[in-house]
């Protein structure tokens, strides 16, 4: 019978049933059943709450004492339950857990239904410890379903429920203590649980959901491509049997984002990731502001639009992603056991506007939310590695922009931290040892210790053996090796070292075509690869290669981007060289305009003011050579004090700075 009929044939028997009548409790009952089923047909929320108001005028006719007391007690609790996973109204959901406990207290041991009692009082513990994540309420939710499950044998009609049950409480606990073996276990009940469903099975749905939901944590964890797979599998299965209209449609969709997003991280293609968006679109199209899962739908769609601005550098995605992360963490206030994950989230977008516009407001709110998230992820958090790895990151970068030793010492601390909770085989080693290699890399760039470049490239050469082909970041470890070598060639002048680097940086590029937002980074790369091979062979040929790529680095950085003064003193000292070599006064003149534009970018202050202040000292001294204008020499000298006085000793960069200076108050002895 179609289920609004029900509806009405069961209105009609309650309006036959009068107040005062004996039976009105039941049909009140009845009518609130089919109300029940309508909501499960088409999802309507209204069904639910005329059905909790017909259960509450039953408890009344049933008062202490009544034989149907509990049942009535219980229906009640269950269908607040029902409320709460479609509106999170916390008031129902500790109604629930209380009349759960009033039924299951009037329910004796020998009751034939006691195990409903125990499985709708523990999926009301177990809904509250996903909310409030107190242990005690998980613990009695595990013990409620293996009391249940003892009461529902093999061939028992309702095992299932109980199977599932557990198969959630150890997912839950996994998700909040991080043990692998919990994991497993909810795994294991989850296939049992679906053995039990077959095709026609009312619950089906529930079961393929939540065995895939499980499944995609375990590739989250282990990388098992077999596991994404089935979890794909199941889910589209799922999203079959719940059609549109359907209260827990969303859920599938969200499972589908889920799947995709994970897919792409792994493997890097973009049509993975516009799946992940456009299934996340349909999740919080589903999600009204009061849904209580609004908040996860919000942080997941945030988390795609991240991911796609670091591929494609939209600006609208990355502002909507703060938009959305940032409504998330309102309905994630303090005490919310997922707030982390949406103050990461926006820690994540800060630095990501810090990288594309160099502001360091960004970088320092970057800190802030990283600090805020690594103080709700305690020791034993199954994300802790996430929130020392950000943290150290953006330590890294606060580094490299202001030269603050604290902080490089910091991310050092932080990111061998995270390695320590990365052992060999966990998917994100990768992510720790390449953070090691650019803390070492950093090092060395600031005190010229060769040992330091030395483990930069043997934390680099580590990641790269963990970014096979394929893997989204091995565009990232191959330029960080790169540039290392490209350092140590500079350093000893292997020349094996140069050519892995031309290596490299060129495999890079392939990986970053145009439009990627990282595309200027191996243009630039190779620009400062070609110009070493001259400074050490003589071939115009790679001097002329140079300024092409010096070139295309600086169209790619324009006013705004963090980068723009690199690109410039790079480009404006091979400019100079080639002045030197074949004396182009255009080439000079445009060298002074970029170095002095580069200047203006680095304030005093600014860790690299000292390189631009190099390459204009280097620039009068190669026009007073050429021309013989005595103040072209004054200023070198006045330039090349100013860039010395920067780099204290040990700085890669000193003996070189101090040459250059030595070679300009000479001349001007001699003069």
């Amino acid at each position: 019978m179609d289920s609004t009929d029900e509806v009405s044939r069961k209105r009609a028997e309650r309006e036959g049933c009068s107040p005062g009548h004996d039976d009105r409790d039941v049909a009140l009952r009845d009518l609130a059943a089919a109300r029940h089923d309508r909501f499960w047909t088409n999802g309507k929320i209204d069904d639910v709450a005329e059905a909790i108001t017909l259960y509450r005028g039953a408890s009344v006719l049933c008062p202490p004492g009544h034989p149907d007391r509990s049942s009535s007690l219980l229906e009640l609790a269950a269908h607040l339950l029902d409320r709460h996973n479609n509106r999170g109204a916390v008031g129902d959901l500790e109604e629930a857990v209380t009349l759960g406990r009033a039924a299951l207290a009037l329910c004796p041991s020998d009751h034939p239904n006691r195990s409903a009692y125990l499985d709708t009082l523990s999926s009301g513990l177990w809904m509250r410890f996903t909310k409030q994540a107190a242990t005690c309420d998980l613990d009695e939710a595990f013990e409620l379903h293996h009391a249940a499950l003892d009461l529902r044998p093999p061939g028992h009609p309702l095992r299932s429920s109980s199977l599932n049950g557990l198969a959630l409480c150890y997912s839950s606990r996994y998700t909040n203590q991080g043990e692998v073996a919990d994991l497993e276990e909810a795994i294991k009940f989850g296939r049992a649980t679906l053995e039990l469903c077959p095709p026609g099975h009312p619950h089906r749905d529930m079961s393929l959901h939540s065995l895939a939901a499980d499944l995609w944590k375990r590739f989250e964890k282990l990388a098992t491509v077999c596991d994404l797979d089935e979890a794909f599998e199941l889910h589209r299965a799922a999203l079959d049997l719940r059609p549109p209209g359907h209260p827990l449609r969303s859920s599938s969709l969200n499972g589908l984002a889920l799947c995709y997003s994970s897919r792409y991280t792994n493997q890097g293609e973009v049509g993975d990731l516009e799946g992940a968006i456009k299934f996340g679109r349909a999740t919080l199209e589903l999600r009204s502001p009061v849904h209580p899962h609004r908040d996860a739908s919000l942080h997941n769609l945030a988390a795609d639009l991240w991911k796609r601005f670091e591929k494609l550098a939209m600006a609208r995605d990355l502002d909507e992603a703060f938009e959305l992360h940032r409504t998330a963490l309102d309905l994630r206030p303090p005490g919310h056991p997922l707030r982390s994950s949406s103050l990461n989230g926006l820690a994540l977008c800060y630095s990501s506007r810090y990288d594309s516009q160099g502001v360091v407001a960004d970088l320092e709110e970057a800190i802030k939310c990283g600090r805020a998230t690594l103080e709700l992820c305690p020791l034993g958090h199954p994300h802790r590695d996430l929130s020392l790895h950000k943290l150290a990151a953006d330590l890294g970068k606060r580094f490299e922009k202001l030269s603050t030793v604290c902080d490089l010492d910091e991310a050092f601390e932080l990111h061998r931290t995270a390695l320590d909770l990365r052992p060999p085989g966990h998917p994100l080693r990768s992510w720790s040892l390449n953070g090691l290699a650019l803390c070492y890399s950093s090092r060395y760039n600031q005190q010229g210790l060769v040992a330091d470049l030395e483990e930069a490239i043997k934390f680099g050469r580590a990641t790269l053996e963990l970014c096979p082909p394929g893997h989204p970041k091995r565009h990232l470890s191959l330029d960080n090796l790169a540039a290392d070598l490209r350092n140590r060639f500079e350093k000893l002048a292997t020349v094996s070292d140069l050519d892995e680097a031309f290596e490299l940086h060129r495999a890079a590029l392939d990986l970053r075509p145009p439009g990627h937002l990282l595309r200027s980074r191996s243009l630039n790369g190779l620009a400062l690869c070609y110009s070493s091979r001259y400074t050490n062979q003589g071939e115009v040929a790679d001097l002329e290669e140079a300024i092409k790529f010096g070139r295309a680095t600086l169209e790619l950085c324009p006013p705004g981007h963090p980068n723009r003064h690199l690109s410039l003193d790079n480009l404006a000292a091979d400019l100079r060289n080639r002045f030197e070599k074949l004396a182009m006064v255009c080439d000079l003149d445009e060298a002074f305009e970029l170095h002095r534009a580069a200047l203006d970018l680095c304030p005093p202050g600014h860790r690299h003011r000292s390189s631009s202040l190099n390459g204009l000292a280097l620039c009068y001294s190669s026009r007073y050579d050429k021309q013989g204008v005595v103040a072209d020499l004054e200023e070198a000298a006045m330039f090349a004090h100013a860039a010395v006085e920067l780099c204290r000793v040990g700085h890669p960069n000193r003996v070189t700075y101090l040459y250059n200076l030595s070679c300009t108050l000479w001349r001007t002895f001699q003069r």
